[in-house]
């Protein structure tokens, strides 16, 4: 079983914290974006108690990712400013695509744009996947959308749906084009639900529409990979050691953190 951590940091020098809830959580894969910190930096953080801790190095300015094993085994397949795709490829398992995403904010791009914006990288994933020759495929990071929106849920979009029985038959068909599922956990973790946060990030503002909460930080996970995925599995933590990630009223810790909360999730591989 191997343990996925991503949070968007901020760009704020939260060493310590991410240190902590790699120690306290046994992370294996981790994935930072707008993280200001040099790898180096993290490095010796992250490897305080015991050396376990390797950079895997990618072109992507926005996204860094650190894990258990040598780099060698997290190859980049595809590279852009806010994406890193990584062949994740560990001895005696079967080879998985991790896609690891920052999309632009909603203060400077539009609903639409953040529409066309995840067609391009369904398009982009499914190249990859054929280049692979395969579908097992993980998507994780801050899609600055919820799972509602139409990027996400749309067939032409990331087309992540929240019920796993219907990403189970795979594809479906619009006008004449199959298009692939993945399965959104992140469904369940819209709201109040006993003592977790009601989303990744809270946001307020004098509209007439306002969420308050968002879940922007999203796992999603392609249908061939699900019988190795668990729902009951992802998190948004709300400590980093002895560290609350949570203010009094709940909301994200800008003080102490960052203004988003961090995603675990697990793989059996």
């Amino acid at each position: 079983m191997l343990t996925f951590l991503f949070w968007n940091v901020n760009g704020k020098p939260l060493s310590d914290a991410i240190a902590a809830i790699a120690h306290d959580e046994a992370i294996d894969v981790l994935i930072l974006a707008e993280c200001g910190l040099e790898p180096a930096a993290l490095l010796r953080a992250l490897n305080r108690e015991e050396r376990a801790f390797h950079f895997a190095p990618g072109q992507s300015r926005r996204i860094n990712i650190f894990s258990r094993f040598p780099g060698r085994y997290l190859r980049p397949a595809y590279e852009s400013d806010r994406i890193s795709i990584r062949r994740l490829a560990l001895p005696v398992s079967e080879e998985v695509l991790l896609v690891a995403v920052h999309f632009p904010s909603k203060l400077h791009w539009s609903n639409e744009s953040q529409t066309m914006e995840c067609a391009v990288l369904s398009r982009t994933i499914a190249d990859e996947e054929r280049r692979a020759g395969h579908s097992r495929t993980v998507l994780v990071g801050d899609l600055n959308m919820n799972p509602f929106e139409s990027g996400v849920v749309g067939a032409s979009g990331l087309h992540a749906v929240m019920a796993r029985k219907v990403a189970e038959r795979v594809e479906r068909t619009v006008q004449g084009v199959a298009y692939p599922f993945f399965s959104n956990p992140m469904w369940g973790h819209l709201g109040d639900w006993a003592d977790r946060p009601p989303g990744s990030y809270y946001y307020e503002r004098a509209e007439h529409v306002n969420y308050f909460w968002n879940t922007f930080d999203q796992v999603l996970v392609r249908p061939q990979l699900m019988e190795r995925f668990r729902s009951d599995q992802v998190r948004l933590l709300s400590r980093a050691g002895a560290t609350s990630l949570r203010t009094e009223d709940g909301r994200p810790n800008t003080v102490d953190g960052s203004d988003h909360f961090p995603l675990l999730f697990k793989l059996d591989l």
